[in-house]
């Protein structure tokens, strides 16, 4: 597991050092720039039309042109997550904040593909609904909480065995966490919060412990049956014992990928 999260911190800068580049789930980049922003298909560049774009948290949405291109035509004042959707394609979101309207926002999504099965597309909020203004995004929280944790049933198709099967989590925000306190991500003084844990039929696959987009946890292939369920569980404030102190977080595009392993190995798909 530590390999899946050092790909996911990579990741994290990758992102925060330049919101020109192509945001795709590859991290794709691409040296044009373009005077507005645009959705295109992330494996031939091609412009996207009818794609929504939206931003959950202001209640935002519009729809990308022939072109492609669409416009952000409201105010981002903190950290925010914008996702992307359009029919024959995956959900996409990633988290954006003032300083990304300083530059123009390219947008690669990625074709459906045979294996993938969607969990949930929309965004969701887990914990107590208790946190404070120093927590990490706690000024971009605008829902209730579902409860402590997520759990989505769902059914896996007979695959081969040079296949791959991973959970991805579009985004997430609001982790208090050690590692995210130590990276910025809040400005929390002395306290922590437990990483969000990543269940799979019963079993712990993995955590989530800073907050960010696309992360990727590799579920076992022996866990895999032909019915199957993932929870996501909140983590707690480790120094509050009087009670029970859950961590808020949200999340969004939650979808399992099957990919061939020798492609996955190698980092491609």
């Amino acid at each position: 597991m530590k390999r899946i999260f050092l790909i996911s911190f990579i990741f994290l800068l990758a992102v925060s050092s330049s919101f020109a580049d192509v945001i795709s789930g590859k991290v794709r980049q691409d040296d044009k720039l373009y005077a507005r922003n645009q959705v295109v298909d992330a494996e031939s560049g091609e412009p996207v039309d009818k794609a929504r774009v939206s931003i959950p948290k202001q209640r935002f949405e519009t729809y990308s042109d022939k072109d492609g291109r669409f416009e952000l035509n409201t105010k981002i004042d903190s950290t925010t997550v914008l996702s992307v959707e359009k029919e024959g394609f995956r959900p996409y979101s990633l988290t954006i904040d003032k300083n990304s309207m300083n530059q123009p926002l390219k947008l690669g999504i990625e074709r459906s593909k045979g294996g993938d099965i969607q969990l949930e597309a929309h965004l969701f909020h887990l914990g107590d609904d208790v946190f404070a203004d120093t927590s990490a995004n706690s000024g971009d929280f605008r829902i209730k909480s579902v409860g402590t944790f997520f759990t989505k049933r769902f059914k896996m198709p007979p695959m081969s065995q040079k296949d791959e099967v991973v959970l991805v989590i579009g985004t997430v925000i609001g982790l208090d966490t050690r590692l995210a306190k130590e990276m910025g991500q809040n400005r929390i003084t002395h306290v922590y919060s437990s990483p969000a844990e990543v269940i799979f039929n019963g079993q712990k696959i993995g955590e989530l412990a800073i907050n960010g987009d696309n992360q990727e946890i590799l579920i076992p292939k022996n866990l895999i049956q032909p019915d199957n369920e993932v929870t996501i569980r909140t983590g707690k404030n480790l120094f509050q014992h009087a009670y029970i102190d859950y961590d808020d977080i949200e999340l969004a595009n939650l979808r399992i990928e099957t990919r061939d392993r020798q492609m996955y190995a190698n980092g491609g798909w």
